[in-house]
């Protein structure tokens, strides 16, 4: 077996490379093939992983070859249909109030119609023939439609994932290439084997309609059975504790690698003509003086296109230098002349991977010398958005703080004419950030990388709402926690009142009213008791820190301003009566002037 494939291989070359027989003084009529097949068709790439999770599927299909004058060279059209299943299969999952469930609105599966056209090239030993094609046409598919909800109280609030294609009924172009090899039966009837790869090409008739598209909340830790979703105003509050603020979009493109078997019918006589043998002609390959040189930079561990980094390609004594992109791209370098080329990048004062480019990569085909270089920061990107609170809208110029909360250093930066602010932070680490802006107020959010694989998450997403600072205001302060039935300020409350300290002191003319409120345990009057220590405590923290206390009122509330219906003798949860217990700033008065 192994030397009839080695027979068929070395006159598919001479075949190609002479483009004749040179022993014939004759060339055979061009003849019609039509060929049935049948088999299996395996998901590649992205179709097969992530939510797309495409199954080996059946594949049938019908073909039909026209060669011209010699049989080796003609053009072919390629009609099939394929089906593959889909993998993904969640379970429901359930908590104490409420569960996570999938919906499937139609059949679980992808089914593809495709037409495409192109040219063959055939070779022939005794009765085996293999043949080479290459065509492009069109693929006609029907995607799956699904999506999962979170239901608390019997009532769906919250989509964490969706399916959301432009059109289902989706249109794209396609390549397909392969190889076929047959058995002669008889002149006209040959049997063959044939493997080939199809590939759709993204955008296509519509933008993005060729593409399966899904949005996901991704998960930031496991719901557990136990576990309560708070509900207030019909709205889920602490759902980003477990998931994600803003959904990732994902959208992959059909690839396959098809396996098949078939039988082929031959059609019209194999008359020969005389032809005139042409006078050998010796090949002149011409020597590339110059190419394009593309550079490329990813992130080590998980393989994603990293933007930001700067790219030195160094020929002698001449340097040149750019910045990746956002697709990882440095600027091209074109019409680089032949030579030797030295390629280093930095991000974050950490070197990526060298590479070089010699002399010798210029006879590569193509106009475009392409290398990838690797950089392996061990840190994760916090990559962040500064958001007018009320309508979402991005704020340019905040000036923000982080803070890592082990060793209390702060790193300070300026959101960009987008809005976006970039910091680098270590693995298993705990962080607050918050905007530090007179005139401004937003609270102080807790980042934290414990718990996340560095091997599978590069990026870490946040948006930073920011309110202005006004008369007759009143912000909630987030985390400002109590030990049970003390009045003591713990040092995670004071992180969250050192803002506070930076707000009074970068608005000269703002007076607040610190105000602290209980749930309804316990009884009317030690609750108002309790929240007025409470509350005092949390001033005299600020007046410690410099704070005129002409500037601060301490009120306690007690349990007189619940968000909710848990009053005395409602039976209520503890998440429900956690609502109630906050502490809040109301401004009193305050002057831009």
């Amino acid at each position: 077996m192994r030397k009839i494939w080695l027979i068929l291989a070395i006159q598919l070359m001479a075949n190609i490379v002479c483009g004749q027989n040179t022993r014939s003084n004759e060339k055979e009529r061009g003849q019609w093939q039509g060929m049935i097949f049948g088999g299996i068709a395996m998901p590649m790439g992205s179709y097969k992983k992530d939510l797309s999770m495409a199954k080996n599927g059946p594949l049938i299909g019908l073909a039909v070859d026209k060669y011209f004058k010699g049989n080796r060279f003609g053009i072919g059209l390629d009609l099939r249909a394929f089906q593959n299943n889909i993998g993904y299969n969640p379970d429901t999952l359930y908590f104490a109030n409420g569960f996570i469930a999938p919906t499937f609105v139609n059949p679980k599966r992808y089914r593809h119609f495709t037409a495409a056209i192109g040219p063959t090239y055939k070779a022939s030993v005794s009765k085996f023939e293999i043949e080479a094609f290459l065509k492009g046409g069109v693929i006609f598919q029907e995607f799956p439609e699904y999506y999962s909800d979170l239901t608390v109280n019997n009532l769906a609030y919250f989509r964490l994932e969706n399916t959301n294609n432009p059109k289902n009924n989706a249109k794209a172009w396609i390549g397909l290439g392969g190889v076929r090899v047959a058995y002669k039966l008889s002149p006209a009837i040959a049997v063959f084997l044939q493997g080939d790869y199809l590939n759709t090409f993204g955008s296509s008739f519509r933008k993005d309609s060729g593409e399966f598209h899904y949005r996901k909340y991704e998960p930031l830790k496991p719901i557990q059975a136990t576990d309560v979703v708070t509900i207030i105003q019909d709205r889920p509050v602490d759902i980003y504790n477990y998931f994600q603020e803003i959904p990732t979009d994902y959208k992959n493109h059909t690839q396959t690698l098809n396996v098949t078997a078939g039988i082929k019918f031959t059609f019209g006589r194999s008359k020969k003509e005389p032809v005139k043998q042409p006078e050998p002609v010796k090949a002149v390959v011409p020597v590339p003086q110059s190419k394009d040189i593309l550079i490329v930079v990813k992130d080590k561990q998980t393989g994603l296109a990293l933007s930001g980094v700067t790219v030195n390609i160094r020929n002698g004594s001449e340097t040149y230098t750019s910045i990746t992109n956002a697709n990882g791209e440095a600027d091209r370098l074109k019409d680089a002349k032949r030579g030797n080329y030295e390629i280093s990048g930095v991000k974050n004062a950490i070197a990526a991977e060298d590479a070089k480019i010699i002399d010798t990569d210029f006879n590569q085909a193509g106009s475009t010398i392409y290398r990838e270089i690797l950089h392996d920061d061990p840190r994760f990107t916090l990559i962040g958005e500064t958001v007018l609170l009320k309508d979402g809208s991005k704020l340019s110029g905040i000036n923000t703080v982080l803070t890592k909360t082990a060793i209390n250093t702060n790193m300070n930066q300026t959101s960009d004419a987008e809005g976006k602010f970039i910091y680098q932070l270590d693995q298993q680490s705990d962080y607050t950030i918050v905007a530090n802006q007179a005139g401004k107020f937003s609270q102080t959010e807790q980042v934290t990388t414990k718990g996340l694989n560095r091997s599978q998450t590069l990026y870490v997403i946040l948006k930073l709402g920011v309110d202005n600072i006004e008369s007759g205001k009143t912000f909630v302060l987030k985390n400002i926690n109590y030990d049970f039935d003390k009045s003591d300020i713990r040092p995670d409350a004071a992180r969250i009142l050192d803002n506070l300290v930076n707000i009074l002191k970068q608005n000269p003319s703002l007076r607040i009213e610190l105000s602290s409120h209980t749930d309804s345990r316990g009884s009317d009057a030690y609750n108002l008791r309790l929240s007025q220590k409470r509350a005092e405590s949390a001033v005299k923290y600020l007046v410690d820190r410099g704070i005129d206390k002409s500037r601060l009122v301490a009120r306690g509330f007690g349990e007189t301003k619940l968000l909710n219906k848990c009053a005395n003798e409602v039976d209520c949860t503890d998440a429900e009566h956690e609502v109630n217990r906050r502490t809040e700033v109301k401004v009193l008065k305050y002057s831009t002037e």
